[in-house]
């Protein structure tokens, strides 16, 4: 078995595709390829975005030097695919076909399997997805929503949470299919996630309107005030989608996501931004403690995770609500390049089996 990996990490965003070239751990490469127009999402559009992205991915790696004959594997984000466990997938054409038609929803990450797989294919090599935002491992309880016709769906950051849940558990001198973790992602959606012994048994839907309001994302609404809004007749579906989605939370309240300018807001005694940040907080605090019921209590630690974790006047509101829960680890920004690298090596290095994906 070798003991020397390279592998092109891919990791694509509304506008830009973020590559990475991994030596075992050690990133030797990084750079972001910027894109003219924004992600389209129409099926017909699909390949012709993948083509133009590939071609500017391509481009940076040559003109950076990178010998592509020494890589041993492709790695990307997986997308809105269908439900399934957390793990290391092999791209194959179920793959593909799911993410080419969009099949849980449309996303820029649906982007990254296909991405992986065109360039894969060309080098002779495997490409691979890990712990998509789909990953589905709640329990039997999770899923009821109280209308038999609704349940509960899993999507949520799970590579980042995943990855930080590891980190954590290395720092209780454990694994993390040893140890009961509560998992807060903060960032333009929040996902909060109860992690048992290496499965996310619950978390809230922050892409859908679950659990707290974020810098974009209204959250949890009453339905019934919800209910008359979609009636109102002064919005159509796809305004409501996009006001819940990506024009509430803090945005709606301030008409600014920038924290960095809440912050300075707040220092210059401007009480609304303070009190709109803090009710943000308060409703994180509320979300950890609901997964520290569903641990039964038994919980090893809580991280924070995301954009917004490395606010210290956002952690500290936190960490004074629900220290008394476990000890509370801060692991500012997202760890997803990481872990889709970390995710590939342990296939590539047996100890892990690369898991199928069914459709």
């Amino acid at each position: 078995m070798k003991n020397q990996y390279r592998t092109l990490v891919i990791n694509p965003k509304t506008t830009k595709t973020i590559i990475s070239v991994f030596h075992n751990e050690i990133c030797i490469f990084k750079e972001t390829a910027e894109h003219p127009s924004s992600f389209k999402s129409d099926v017909s559009e699909i390949d012709q975005e993948v083509t133009e992205r590939k071609v500017y991915i391509l481009k940076l790696l040559s003109d950076a030097g990178i010998n592509m004959s020494k890589l041993d594997a492709v790695s990307a984000n997986g997308g809105l695919l269908r439900p399934i466990e957390g793990g290391t997938y092999i791209v194959t054409k179920e793959v593909l076909d799911d993410l080419r038609n969009s099949y849980n929803g449309k996303h820029a990450s649906n982007l990254g399997g296909i991405l992986a797989y065109e360039i894969a294919k060309g080098l002779n090599i495997p490409a691979y997805i890990v712990d998509p935002p789909v990953v589905d491992e709640l329990s039997e309880l999770a899923k009821f929503s109280g209308l038999p016709d609704i349940e509960r769906k899993s999507i949520f950051h799970a590579l980042n949470q995943k990855s930080v849940a590891r980190q954590a558990a290395k720092e209780l001198q454990s694994t993390y299919h040893q140890v009961n973790l509560i998992v807060a992602h903060i960032g333009n959606g929040i996902t909060i996630g109860a992690h048992e012994q290496g499965k996310v048994i619950d978390v809230n839907n922050g892409l859908h309107g679950d659990g707290p309001f974020s810098l974009e994302r209204a959250g949890t609404i009453p339905s019934e005030a919800l209910i008359s809004l979609c009636f109102s007749g002064n919005y159509t579906e796809e305004d409501i989608i996009k006001k819940i989605t990506f024009k509430g939370g803090i945005k709606a309240y301030l008409h600014t996501d920038n924290v960095a300018e809440i912050e300075s807001r707040i220092n210059h005694q401007d009480r609304r931004a303070k009190l709109v940040l803090e009710a943000m907080a308060y409703q994180i605090s509320k979300e950890i403690g609901s997964m520290a019921a569903v641990l039964a209590g038994k919980v090893h630690g809580v991280v924070l995770t995301g954009e917004l974790a490395s606010s210290e006047w956002l952690t500290d509101f936190i960490t004074e609500r629900v220290h008394w829960i476990a000890d509370v680890f801060i692991y500012p920004g997202e760890y997803d390049i990481q872990a889709l690298n970390a995710g590939t090596l342990r296939v590539l290095r047996l100890e892990e089996q690369p898991i199928l994906y069914r459709n």
